[in-house]
């Protein structure tokens, strides 16, 4: 089991450091699914579904994890389709927080 779901995220401080690309790399082969941008400052992922109903279950969900773990993504939502990004915006960059919250997203669409 991957060992970022039993994480909690932690409260971001603009002190806090950013993740090296090294470490950004082997969090992201832990969260299938997931790309990196091109920047390296940011991690999304395509969800796609049969209809808006179902879109916005997921989105329900997004809102219902991210309101316990206190890490919110950003998101674009379409018909059938919502992408999520992550990215730490008080640091402007990635933390673990991100890579938390893409693996527990992971787990709700296991089945």
């Amino acid at each position: 089991m991957n060992a970022l779901i039993e994480k909690k995220c932690k409260g971001c401080e603009s002190d806090s450091e950013l993740l090296s690309l090294s470490e950004i790399e082997a969090l992201l082969s832990k969260i299938p699914g997931w790309s990196l941008s091109v920047e390296n400052k940011m991690i999304f992922r395509e969800f796609f579904f049969k209809n808006y109903y179902q879109t916005m279950a997921f989105v329900n969900m997004i809102a219902w994890l991210s309101h316990q773990e206190n890490h919110h993504p950003d998101l674009n939502v379409y018909y059938n389709k919502c992408i999520v990004q992550y990215h730490t915006h008080a640091l402007n960059g990635l933390s673990e927080n991100d890579f938390i919250c893409a693996a527990k997203i992971n787990v709700l669409l296991a089945t």
